[in-house]
C-alpha cells in the first residue's frame, strides 16, 4: 500500500514520536520495580525480560488455566459463527466432504441460500501435525471458462489446540481464541469475494501490507466485553467469565505496549533504511546505531548483533516489508473504529449496518481494486494511527 520508502518512514517516526512518552514512562517504572523489588540498582537490557516478567505477574496476576475453563470450543465456535452470521449477513452450516482426519470438519457459508464458499476446520494437534496456526485457499472464486459457471471459493483453517480430555469438550487460552478469530479473518477474506477473475479474488492479488487487516481487525472482537461473554461457559457451571478476571486480561494485554511498540519501529526502521539506503551496506552497525539512537529506551549492549539473525528481513519474505506488521494493526483498529464509533446500547459494536459496509468494501472487493481504496471506500478517508494508540493503552 506504501507509495514509497519515505511514505514507510515517515508513518514509523511518526508512530514512534506517540508512543515515546509511553515508553518511557514504561521503562521508568521497570526502573523502579528492579530496584525496589530485584535489587538491581543499575537495569541493564538483559535483565528486562526478566524483571519486566516479574513485574506483570505482581500487576496483573491471573492464571491461563483458570481462563481456559470458561473457553470451551462448542461455545467459542457458536459465539463466533454467530458473530459472523449477524455482522456479514450469512449463515454458517455444517457440510459434508472428504476430510484428511476423524477431526477435521466441514462448514458451508450462504447467504439468502445460495452458496458462497466452503471450509475445512482442522483445530487439533496431533503426531505428524505441521505446528502453528493458519489459513490457506483450496481454490479461489473464479468463472470457470469451460462451464461458465461460478466455482466458489474453498478455505481451510488450521490450529493447533490441545483436545478435549475424556468426555470434556477442548479448553482454548484465550491466545488460542484470538488464534481462532485472525485465522477466521483470513478465511472470510478469502470465502466472501464476490470478484470473478481468479488471480484477484479472495486473498489473491492483496497488497504484502494489508493481508493481515481483515485477520487482526477479528481479533480485536476478542477483547470485547460484550462479545467475550457470549464465547465463554465454564466447563464445569456453565458461567460466563467474570468480568474482574476480564479487566485483568485486558490491562495485562497492555503491559508495556509503549516499548513494544518502539522495539516493532526499531526492527522495522532498520530494515527500510537497509534496503532504501545503498550506502548502508558498508557499515550495518552505523545504521543499527543510529535508529537506536533515534527510536530506542532499552539500548543493548555494544556487543549486541542482532541483525545477525534478524532472518524475517533476509529468509523471511518481509525484506523492506517489517513494518507491515505494525501497518496491518493501524488499518485494523481503524476499521474496527468504524464499529465502535456506530455501536448502540442494544447492539454493542455488532452492527450490522456497519457489518455490510465493511464486507462490500474490503471483504468482496479482495484483490480487484488497491487496498487503499478498499479502506477509502469503508472509512471514507485514509487509515489514522489513532485508534491503535487507544487500544493499545497509549492515548
Amino acid at each position: 500500500m506504501a507509495d514509497s520508502p519515505d511514505q514507510v518512514v515517515h508513518f514509523l517516526r511518526d508512530l514512534a514520536q506517540r508512543a515515546r512518552p509511553f515508553a518511557e514512562k514504561d521503562m521508568a517504572e521497570l526502573r523502579d520495580f528492579a530496584r525496589d523489588e530485584c535489587d538491581l540498582p543499575d537495569l541493564q537490557a538483559w535483565d528486562v525480560a526478566y524483571v519486566s516478567e516479574k513485574l506483570k505477574e505482581a500487576r496483573y496476576a491471573f492464571s491461563d488455566q483458570e481462563v481456559k475453563q470458561y473457553f470451551t470450543e462448542p461455545t467459542v465456535l457458536k459465539g463466533l459463527f454467530g458473530l459472523i452470521e449477524k455482522l456479514f449477513e450469512v449463515q454458517i452450516q455444517p457440510d459434508s466432504a472428504p476430510v484428511w482426519h476423524e477431526s477435521v470438519r466441514f462448514f458451508r457459508i450462504e447467504r439468502a441460500g445460495q452458496l458462497i464458499g466452503q471450509f475445512y476446520l482442522d483445530p487439533y494437534a496431533r503426531v505428524g501435525k505441521r505446528p502453528g496456526a493458519w489459513m490457506d485457499d483450496v481454490r479461489g472464486r473464479w468463472t470457470r471458462p469451460d462451464t461458465q459457471g461460478t466455482q466458489t471459493p474453498v478455505a481451510h483453517l488450521v490450529c493447533n489446540f490441545a483436545k478435549g480430555v475424556g468426555d470434556k469438550p477442548a479448553l482454548l487460552t484465550h491466545d488460542d481464541v484470538t488464534t481462532l478469530f485472525h485465522e477466521f479473518g483470513h478465511g472470510l477474506h478469502h470465502m466472501l469475494t464476490q470478484v470473478n477473475d481468479i488471480g484477484v479474488s479472495g486473498i489473491s492479488g492483496v497488497e504484502w501490507d494489508a493481508v493481515e487487516l481483515p485477520s487482526q481487525f477479528m481479533e480485536n472482537f476478542c477483547w470485547e466485553w460484550d462479545v467475550v461473554h457470549q464465547l465463554t461457559s465454564h466447563v464445569d457451571t456453565g458461567a460466563h467469565l467474570p468480568r474482574a478476571l476480564f479487566d485483568k486480561m485486558v490491562a495485562a494485554k497492555n503491559f508495556q505496549s509503549g516499548m513494544q511498540t518502539l522495539r516493532q519501529i526499531e526492527f522495522s526502521l532498520f530494515d527500510m533504511r537497509l534496503h532504501a539506503e545503498p550506502e548502508s551496506d558498508a557499515n550495518v552497525q552505523k545504521v543499527v546505531d543510529e535508529v537506536r539512537a533515534e527510536v530506542a529506551v532499552n539500548i543493548p549492549p555494544a556487543f549486541n548483533r542482532f541483525q545477525h539473525s534478524f532472518s524475517h528481513i533476509f529468509a523471511g519474505g518481509y525484506a523492506a516489508g517489517y513494518y507491515s506488521y505494525k501497518w496491518a494493526e493501524v488499518l485494523s483498529a481503524d476499521a474496527y473504529a468504524a464499529f465502535e464509533e456506530a455501536a448502540t446500547a442494544e447492539s454493542g459494536v455488532l452492527s450490522p449496518e456497519v457489518g455490510r459496509r465493511y464486507r462490500e468494501t474490503i471483504l468482496e472487493a479482495g484483490g480487484s481494486r488497491s487496498a487503499m481504496e478498499n479502506f477509502k471506500a469503508f472509512r471514507g478517508r485514509e487509515p489514522r494511527i489513532d485508534a491503535l494508540l487507544r487500544h493499545q493503552g497509549m492515548s
